[in-house]
C-alpha cells in the first residue's frame, strides 16, 4: 500500500503540474550550447512559453507527454516514497534517541530515488522527446516527431536495442539524488521541527503543506543544474549506434553549457522549475501525508 498510495500522489500532482513541465523542457532546451544574445529567443519567460504554446501548438500542446509523464511518476515515486515510507515507519531515520537524523534522511532518499529513476529511465526520455516536439516557428532542441508513448519506445528499441532506451539513465542519476535526498530531508526535518514546536494542531494538514513549501524551494536552488543538464543529454541526436553527439556525458555537458552559456545557462527555465517543481513537491508531498495518515486511520 505505501508503493501505490505514493504513486497515486505523485500522479495526481503530475496531472496539475505537466504544462510546467512542458514549459521548462522547452526553456532548457532553448540557446543550447550557444552564447547569450545570438540566438532568437522563443520563449521569454514562463507566461510568455505558455502563450506561444498555447497559440503556435494549441492548447493541447501544454499536456505534451502526459501519457509518459503519469506512468514515470507512478513508477519512480512509487518506488522511491513507498521505500523512503518503509524506510521511516521502521525507524531507520531516527537516532537512538528518536531524533530525526538528515544524513540519514538524505541517504535514504537519495537512494530510493536513485532505484525509482534508473528504472524509470527511458520512461522519462521518451517523455523529455514528447515535450520538446514543436511547430517548426517555435522548435527548440533536437526534434525526434515520435508519434506516441509506446510508437517512440518500441522504435528506440528496435533501433538501439536495451542500451539505447537506458542512453542518458547514468547523467540523470545526479539529478535525482540531488532532488530526492534534498526533498526529503527538508519534508522531514521541517515537519519534525513544526511538530516538536507544536506550531500545528496535531496531526494537521498544515503541517505537511508548511514541510512541502519549504522543501519546494530547496529541491529547485540544489536541482535545477542537473535537471537542465539531463534534459539536454536525453533529447540530444545520436549517431547509428545510439551513441551522443553533443555531449560525452555528465561532467562534459556541464563544462560545455557552463563555458558557453555561462553560469545562468545551468540555471536555465528557473523559473519554471520553480513554478513545476514547487506545486509538484508541495502536492505529491501533501498528497502522499494524506493518503498515508488516511489509510492508518481506517486500519487501525
Amino acid at each position: 500500500m505505501d508503493f501505490l498510495m505514493s504513486g497515486l500522489a505523485a500522479c495526481g500532482a503530475c496531472l496539475f503540474t505537466n504544462p510546467l513541465e512542458v514549459v521548462k523542457t522547452r526553456m532548457q532546451l532553448q540557446g543550447e550550447l550557444q552564447a547569450p544574445g545570438t540566438y532568437r529567443r522563443h520563449y521569454r519567460n514562463v507566461f510568455h512559453a505558455f502563450i506561444t504554446i498555447g497559440k503556435v501548438d494549441g492548447l493541447a500542446a501544454l499536456q505534451k507527454g502526459l501519457a509518459p509523464a503519469l506512468l514515470y511518476q507512478f513508477l519512480m515515486n512509487g518506488i522511491r516514497l513507498g521505500t523512503y515510507g518503509l524506510a521511516e515507519a521502521g525507524g531507520c531515520l531516527h537516532t537512538a534517541e528518536g531524533t530525526l537524523s538528515p544524513v540519514r534522511s538524505a541517504a535514504a532518499g537519495a537512494l530510493a530515488g536513485v532505484m525509482g529513476a534508473y528504472l524509470g529511465s527511458p520512461i522519462y526520455m521518451v517523455k523529455t522527446h514528447l515535450q520538446a516536439q514543436a511547430a517548426t516557428e517555435i522548435a527548440v532542441g533536437h526534434q525526434y516527431n515520435h508519434q506516441g508513448m509506446f510508437q517512440a519506445l518500441i522504435k528506440i528499441g528496435q533501433k538501439y536495442g536495451l542500451v539505447g532506451l537506458w542512453r542518458g539513465a547514468l547523467g540523470g542519476l545526479p539529478r535525482v539524488i540531488v532532488g530526492s535526498a534534498t526533498q526529503l530531508c527538508t519534508f522531514s526535518s521541517t515537519k519534525d521541527l513544526l511538530t516538536q514546536r507544536e506550531i500545528f494542531p496535531p496531526q494537521s494538514w498544515k503541517v505537511a503543506l508548511v514541510a512541502a513549501m519549504v522543501s519546494g524551494i530547496a529541491v529547485v536552488l540544489a536541482m535545477t543544474p542537473f535537471d537542465v543538464v539531463s534534459t539536454r543529454l536525453y533529447n540530444q541526436p545520436t549517431d547509428a549506434q545510439g551513441k551522443g553527439l553533443m555531449y560525452r556525458g555528465l561532467l562534459d555537458a556541464l563544462l560545455q553549457t557552463a563555458r558557453i552559456e555561462g553560469i545562468w545557462g545551468m540555471y536555465k527555465g528557473i523559473g519554471a522549475s520553480y513554478f513545476r517543481l514547487g506545486p509538484h513537491t508541495i502536492l505529491s508531498l501533501f498528497f502522499w501525508d494524506q493518503l498515508r495518515t488516511l489509510y492508518y486511520v481506517y486500519t487501525k
